[in-house]
């Protein structure tokens, strides 16, 4: 699909956001809609004026919010449970698992090796870690050629942090096989990038970057195989059965994904996150994407004729909404500082600069971008 060409940004998306201009920063945080901020405050104030029914009123927020992820996600509701983070829904994959090897690239981001080593730290699942390629693709091939009998799982980024390569997940499904896991951390991708998320066992995410729906808010979704052998090491008092009787026993783990719950989370941040969820599928993933796309191409256009070096993937497929560039034999720094000075707002690493383009993006940002390039000596 194509996005119909405008320099401003998605119609009927856009303006329900007011970040900067130059704002090109949303894969490490997307700034909330007004709706999100409206449903927080009317959340807050409500509590601050808490009467008889105000408590389980604010809690309705969560089923809400749990089924707009749920129809996001293509799962069944009972297959989705809210989480307060993306890495609290990957412990509880890595800790579910009682043995077993587990494969995880090892140019991920952190929050898909600390599980990992935790759980071998603990005797349950040990990691091997998957080598990549310089641009960090654990690509079907490197997984077949790492695949032993003892592998149990494939944990893996739907779309990565550094370059924003977007990981092929039917292809990894195909290669592991229907008897191994596929874990999926998708908050790089969620919400921006239509993938088949029906070939994973388990999906994660935060809601801070590209939902955007601020922080402490996210979710997970689990297939009938993760429930079959992920055991339920982290369930909590809200993840069993009867969880409203209080008989000093203890309960069963809850059916479905919901064992995956610890406590209640706050009905505040989950009213957030349906406000979120809900301007997005009103708008839908496909017209955000095909908006974040030209926009990302755009981008990578003014990366080359800038004389940059690309670390992104070109190829639409491949990619998602992030630029990750170099300017040879100019300091990062100073990069960043040109960008500064034109109202850019990038993520700044030590050897490069990553650019991250929404729906909300128009091609004045892209403009800037040109500009401070352009005056770099």
């Amino acid at each position: 699909m194509t996005a119909p060409y405008t320099t401003g940004g998605l119609p009927g998306y856009a303006e329900h956001f007011e970040e900067p201009e130059g704002y090109l920063d949303f894969a490490r945080y997307g700034p909330p809609s007004r709706e999100v901020l409206a449903a927080v405050g009317d959340a807050l104030g409500a509590s601050a004026r808490a009467g008889r029914h105000t408590v389980d009123n604010l809690m309705g927020a969560e089923r809400r919010a749990r089924q707009a992820a749920a129809r996001l996600a293509g799962a069944a509701e009972d297959h989705t449970v809210l989480l307060p983070n993306a890495s609290t829904g990957l412990f509880h994959a890595a800790l579910g698992l009682p043995g077993g090897t587990v494969l995880a690239p090892e140019a991920d981001f952190p929050a898909n090796h600390y599980p990992w080593r935790r759980a071998e730290q603990l005797g349950r699942a040990r990691p091997r870690w998957l080598s990549t390629d310089p641009a960090g693709r654990a690509t079907p091939e490197a997984v077949r050629e790492a695949l032993t009998d003892d592998v149990v799982a494939l944990s893996v980024s739907a779309v990565d942090f550094r370059t924003g390569y977007r990981a092929d997940l039917a292809a990894l499904r195909q290669v592991i096989g229907p008897d191994r896991l596929l874990i999926v951390d998708a908050i790089q991708g969620f919400g921006v990038v239509d993938m088949p998320w029906q070939a994973a066992d388990v999906v994660v995410t935060g809601g801070q970057k590209w939902l955007r729906a601020s922080w402490s808010t996210g979710f997970g979704v689990l297939s009938d195989r993760a429930l079959e052998r992920l055991e339920p090491v982290l369930t909590g008092w809200t993840g069993v059965t009867d969880v409203g009787v209080f008989d000093d026993r203890e309960h069963p783990p809850a059916g479905g994904a919901g064992r995956w719950s610890i406590t209640n989370l706050s009905p505040v941040a989950a009213a957030g996150l349906d406000a979120a969820l809900g301007l997005l599928e009103r708008v839908g993933v496909a017209a955000v994407e095909a908006h974040v796309s030209l926009r990302v191409e755009q981008l990578i256009d003014t990366v080359r004729s800038s004389g940059g070096e690309l670390l992104s993937p070109a190829e639409p497929a491949r990619r998602a909404g992030i630029v990750s560039f170099r300017m040879p034999g100019v300091d990062t720094a100073a990069v960043a500082s040109a960008l500064d000075r034109h109202g850019v707002v990038p993520t700044v690493r030590a050897d490069s600069v990553r650019l991250a383009a929404h729906a909300s993006t128009g091609l004045a940002a892209v403009d800037r971008v040109h500009a401070a390039l352009s005056a770099l000596p």
